[in-house]
């Protein structure tokens, strides 16, 4: 089995409003989409951000644009007007789902 970092097929996007952060996740090449389907799950999204994550995680398939969309509930600690953290808009965490490591072959 080989193993691939998202960051080596995949670029990202995210943003937010209020305490949801979203998360688009877009593959380099449509052959990897299936593989991304299979194995970012938004149960797996949910573990990635353990303790980052305090409320649900859904995933939306967009196929045609080879892209995954994560919505994160309860992301940003109550939102960029009321969190004291670094990333009060949530866009370093399309940078840091890059980091998961997936299995390219099950």
């Amino acid at each position: 089995m080989g193993k691939v970092q998202l960051r080596e097929i995949c670029h990202a996007r995210s943003g937010d409003k209020g305490n949801t952060a979203n998360i688009g996740l877009i593959v380099y090449d449509e052959q990897h989409y299936e593989l991304i389907k299979r194995e970012v799950t938004a149960e797996r999204v949910k573990v990635f951000f353990k303790g980052t994550v305090k409320g649900e995680v859904e995933r939306y398939e967009l196929p045609r644009m080879g892209a995954l969309n994560f919505v994160l509930h309860q992301a940003l600690d109550g939102g960029s007007t009321r969190t004291l953290s670094f990333d009060v808009c949530g866009k370093a965490l399309s940078s840091v789902l890059l980091s998961l490591i997936i299995e390219t072959s099950v």
